[in-house]
């Protein structure tokens, strides 16, 4: 799955795409052995009776964007197939603080031994998609959207893009193999060649690429590089990296002068109080690392019940 078409997903299209592949049933084979061990839950053993049934709920314990949801089943499974899930919530909904999002009901030493690699899911990725929606409302009444980057905990990036799209926002590229992204370190491959030249030379090799990106974008630092770049055809994004609001404004001007279908990226050093400002410059996409490696988790909870 490319980026464009995880983006035009619903979230619960995306996970039932993102679950065909053997890649989440091993990420929560290795979540499981490394919390179990070779031991398992000595702690439960000790203290829980192995024929004694229990019942849990997950509940949030804050405010704030659901993802991950849809993983308490495929975790359960792993851990147990008497583990009984009923999802009360669904991954995307906004969440209030007392916010029941799903029963869970089977052998207590099972549902003890799954809760910390629930909530590890659960906390994490509905922080990604809390922050990211906070992004999201921040540009509402401007027409730029909120992307994602490859800043993302390996082995957690498509979990982790999958709760950008719960927040509401959209995925950049998925990795290295998707889309083409010029960075100012490619280019010292072509020194001494103008910037032009340079890109014209290697964007020369796209058509024969397979399967084809799903977009070429190419990275600039000043307006100068950026009126070189909107020359050379086949460009479908270009990214304008750490410009000020001014920068960004001339920039929008450029571009709708010389080459108006080509999309304009703000990145770098993007934050939520300045982050209306930039949208407003008439950019088309601003790119957010912050969404992936810096969110914080959303506080939610499992509570247990005395069991009968």
């Amino acid at each position: 799955m490319n980026s464009e078409q995880l983006n035009a997903l619903p979230p619960a299209e995306l996970f039932a795409e993102l679950v065909r592949g053997e890649d989440l049933h091993a990420l929560l084979a290795v979540a499981r052995a490394e919390d179990m061990g070779a031991a398992g839950d000595v702690t439960s053993e000790l203290c829980v009776p192995a024929d004694l049934s229990g019942q849990a709920v997950v509940r949030s314990r804050a405010a704030g964007r659901l993802a991950g949801a849809a993983l308490l089943q495929p975790i359960a499974q792993v851990y147990d197939a008497a583990l009984q899930v009923e999802i009360l919530q669904q991954d995307g909904e906004t969440l209030e603080a007392g916010t029941e999002i799903a029963r869970i009901a089977g052998p207590l030493r099972s549902i003890l031994s799954a809760e910390r690699v629930m909530l590890n899911f659960l906390t994490h990725l509905s922080g990604i998609a809390s922050l990211t929606a906070r992004f999201v409302h921040a540009v509402a009444d401007t027409k730029a959207r909120i992307y994602d980057t490859r800043k993302t905990v390996p082995g957690l990036r498509h979990l982790a893009k999958y709760a950008v799209r719960c927040g509401g926002g959209f995925c950049h590229r998925i990795g290295l193999y998707d889309a083409v992204l010029i960075k100012d370190n490619h280019l010292t491959a072509f020194a001494g060649q103008p910037l032009d030249a340079a890109l014209r030379q290697a964007l020369a090799g796209v058509s024969q690429l397979s399967p084809q990106p799903s977009f070429v974008e190419v990275e600039v630092d000043t307006l100068d590089q950026l009126e070189q770049v909107l020359r050379v055809a086949g460009l479908h994004i270009v990214l304008l990296d750490n410009m000020d609001v001014l920068e960004l404004r001339q920039a929008v001007a450029m571009r709708d002068q010389i080459a108006p279908t080509v999309q304009l990226e703000a990145s770098g050093g993007v934050m939520l109080g300045t982050l209306h400002t930039l949208a407003s410059t008439g950019v088309d996409r601003i790119a957010v690392g912050a969404l992936t490696h810096s969110a914080p988790a959303l506080d939610i909870g499992l509570d247990i019940p005395s069991p009968h």
